[in-house]
């Protein structure tokens, strides 16, 4: 298998998983989706709330919140010595304590330890009146998506095979091919229709049923395959993915020795 990276950022990353198959890109969305680890918060005691919100409310949106999750130092609580007691080497302790008249950020979730601190502080929980007021404390805990999806690490996870277009000298460079394509990828040159942008193509086959002359034939490549995803910036792309991998291959480790 052969592995390009076409686009990345922190939290987004588009690659080309060459001599594979959908079956196995297929495996790797899925283990992004529910296996890959995540911090999130999963307890949260509410020592006095007179906002709006139902105290149910406000611990479902403190759990959606994305917080930097470090793979090197958590472990998940089952697996800790603590035996589930919480330490820090499982649990991560946020605070909240506000008085209104304001809104409540992410920002405002105070970390026992900066390093901690959510992704993106910019994030609405509540809003509070005048002498209003809310205090809480909160756990955060290590999960996959597969227990819920305040620990799902991937978002938009999606693939499509590569495009392969073949413009025949029965072309007479009409443009109309050019013009009904949504994505950009074709242009005229030279009196004939040619590829420009050949990784914008999604396979809508626009062009193809466009040409009077049946001059472009669209089709996609299933051995090389163009696989992207996003997260909320707990992990990076890049990390996820490679996690993604890590973890994938002691599943098939796994099977292997059973079946031997």
């Amino acid at each position: 298998m052969k592995l390009t990276v076409l686009e990345e950022t922190d939290t987004f990353i588009k690659v080309l998983i060459e001599e594979s198959s959908p079956d196995f890109v297929n495996a790797i969305r899925r283990t992004l989706l529910l296996d890959v680890p995540k911090l999130a918060i999963e307890n949260v005691t509410i020592y006095d709330n007179t906002s709006a919100l139902f105290d149910e409310i406000v611990a479902h949106r403190l759990g959606l919140l994305p917080l930097p999750t470090d793979l090197e130092t958590l472990v998940f609580r089952q697996d800790c010595v603590c035996e589930g007691e919480g330490c820090p080497n499982c649990t991560v302790h946020y605070t909240i304590s506000k008085e209104g008249e304001c809104t409540v950020y992410s920002g405002d979730l105070n970390a026992e330890d900066p390093a901690w601190a959510v992704v993106d502080d910019r994030i609405p929980i509540l809003r509070l009146l005048k002498d209003q007021r809310i205090i809480l404390e909160a756990e955060a805990l290590l999960g996959t998506g597969k227990q819920h999806a305040k620990w799902q690490t991937a978002s938009g996870a999606g693939y499509g095979y590569y495009p392969q277009i073949e413009i025949t000298g029965d072309c007479n460079g009409c443009r109309e091919c050019v013009t009904m394509c949504p994505q950009d990828v074709l242009d005229v040159k030279k009196g004939k229709a040619v590829v420009k942008n050949l990784e914008n193509c999604n396979l809508c086959k626009t062009c193809q049923e466009v040409c009077s002359r049946n001059a472009i034939t669209v089709r996609g490549d299933p051995s090389r395959i163009i696989f992207q995803f996003e997260t909320d910036g707990a992990l990076t792309a890049r990390r996820a993915l490679t996690e993604a991998m890590k973890i994938l291959q002691a599943h098939y480790r796994e099977l292997e020795e059973a079946l031997q």
